[in-house]
């Protein structure tokens, strides 16, 4: 079982909610790559609400929230990035779902 699965599982393990929250930090040549505009794309077309900010350190900050599926394929492609990113880390944490409404570009 992949550590991602166990956000929605009890601890019977039985699958709880198809919902989900990814509250990431991106680290690498993730700034000035348009890593955010491609983020908030990404998560627009998987229907993910939710930010994405630089932050002063170089890294990127980022929250997916919505449908389970979608919010695993966008960590997966946060993991890449856009084509001149050079991602080293990503840093996820899961969060219960809080209800965010549309995806924004956070300015640090």
């Amino acid at each position: 079982m992949r550590k991602t699965d166990l956000a929605c599982l009890d601890r019977g393990g039985r699958v709880v909610s198809d919902e989900a929250r990814a509250h990431l930090v991106v680290t690498g040549r993730v700034q000035g790559v348009f890593f955010r505009a491609e983020t908030a794309g990404t998560a627009r077309r998987l229907g993910l609400s939710g930010w994405v900010m630089n932050r002063a350190d170089g890294a990127v900050e980022a929250v997916f929230e919505g449908k389970r599926e979608s919010v695993d394929r966008a960590v997966e492609w946060a993991r890449v990035g856009p084509g001149a990113a050079r991602v080293q880390d990503v840093d996820v944490t899961w969060e219960e779902p809080a209800g965010v409404k549309g995806f924004s570009v956070r300015h640090s």
